[in-house]
């Protein structure tokens, strides 16, 4: 799981456009924008310039609902929707700028260690060409690292938080990260224990999802008091049923590479523990080696994966209930297509699928 979503479903983004969402989230975007653009000025002072490309963030077209168009709101729409909740509870200025760019620095660590983890040379910071994706993951940690005490002591300088607070938030989201990687870990090699699936969810999922849209709650629980705390303190469970249900729809996408590794996935979990008699059997053969065939999520397993995806609606659905008691805009209406909206490139005609009713 990312912080990283891509919208691919054209209708779901149209509806969501409809709605006025994007409209909606302009000044979070904006904000989200500043927040990139400083922190990668920062860079120059990390990192000698002769290592970084000349890259201008390209903030145009951001309301696009054009689902083929690369664009900001693409790539950081999580940490805009943190931005605009947090507004919404009535955080000042100030403090938004400062969540805005540790969520940056945060979302860029979580990309670097999903790099070395999944093999991927994804960057979210400007550097030239360099041979060796897991070099490039491991100056991107080191650099983050930099960025991220950078931004508290800018914070510190500006009045925002205290050098004792500073210190609390930089532990916060180490130990934090630490949970999330420590789960990370414990999969190399592949799992040895299929969980059931609710236990899987509680153990895995709200791991993996709810406590990485959680690191966004780290700096504003330190910093926040009183009435807004409280709010805080109350936003943040619901987030991270957010981060569950996306972590639950990368489980139906990811389906045949966490197979292949042996890594927990929810779909296999449903398949071993709720499945009938010839789905349990086509799992096991897969399990053991064999090759995961097109369209045997839609087609073999397609009605324990309608299960899994429900959990995911409900997930999503409990999220934006919960945030709209807190006086978030957000219509919890629009929760499924949200779900839908986000989903990586080799998800959508799998979401299509399993979302096809009459059968």
């Amino acid at each position: 799981m990312t912080l990283s979503p891509v919208f691919r479903s054209p209708e779901a983004v149209g509806l969501l456009e409809q709605r006025g969402v994007w409209e909606r989230l302009a000044p979070a975007i904006e904000s989200q924008a500043r927040a990139v653009r400083l922190l990668h000025s920062d860079l120059h002072r990390v990192i000698d310039p002769r290592y970084l490309a000349s890259e201008r963030l390209e903030t145009d077209s951001v309301l696009s609902s054009d689902p083929d168009q690369p664009s900001f709101i693409q790539e950081y729409f999580f940490l805009i929707l943190f931005r605009s909740l947090f507004e919404s509870l009535g955080i000042r200025a100030e403090r938004l700028e400062t969540y805005a760019e540790l969520n940056f620095c945060i979302k860029g660590t979580i990309t670097a260690a999903d790099n070395i983890f999944d093999d991927q040379d994804k960057s979210l910071l400007p550097f030239k060409p360099v041979i060796g994706a897991r070099f490039l993951s491991i100056l991107q940690l080191m650099c983050f690292e930099r960025l991220v005490r950078g931004a508290c002591d800018r914070a510190v300088a500006g009045g925002v938080m205290s050098g004792l607070e500073r210190e609390q938030i930089l532990r916060g989201i180490l130990d934090r990260m630490a949970e999330i990687g420590q789960l990370e870990g414990s999969e190399e090699g592949g799992v040895r224990e299929i969980l059931p699936p609710d236990r899987m969810v509680a153990e895995v999922h709200r791991v993996r999802g709810g406590a990485l849209f959680a690191l966004a709650f780290v700096a504003p629980r330190i910093l926040e008091i009183g009435e807004m705390r409280r709010k805080v303190r109350r936003a943040e469970p619901a987030v991270a049923h957010l981060g569950t249900a996306f972590q639950i729809v990368d489980d139906l996408t990811d389906f045949e590479f966490d197979l292949g590794r042996h890594s927990h996935n929810l779909l296999v979990s449903e398949i071993h523990h709720h499945g009938e008699s010839h789905e349990v059997e086509e799992l096991n053969r897969l399990w053991s080696g064999a090759q995961v065939e097109a369209g045997m999520v839609e087609g073999v397993f397609r009605t324990p994966a309608r299960r899994v995806l429900e959990r995911a609606y409900e997930e999503a659905r409990s999220s934006f209930r919960s945030l709209e008691e807190l006086g978030f805009w957000f219509p919890p209406e629009l929760a499924d297509e949200v779900v839908h909206a986000i989903v990586g490139l080799d998800g959508v005609a799998r979401m299509e699928a399993l979302t096809v009713s009459g059968d």
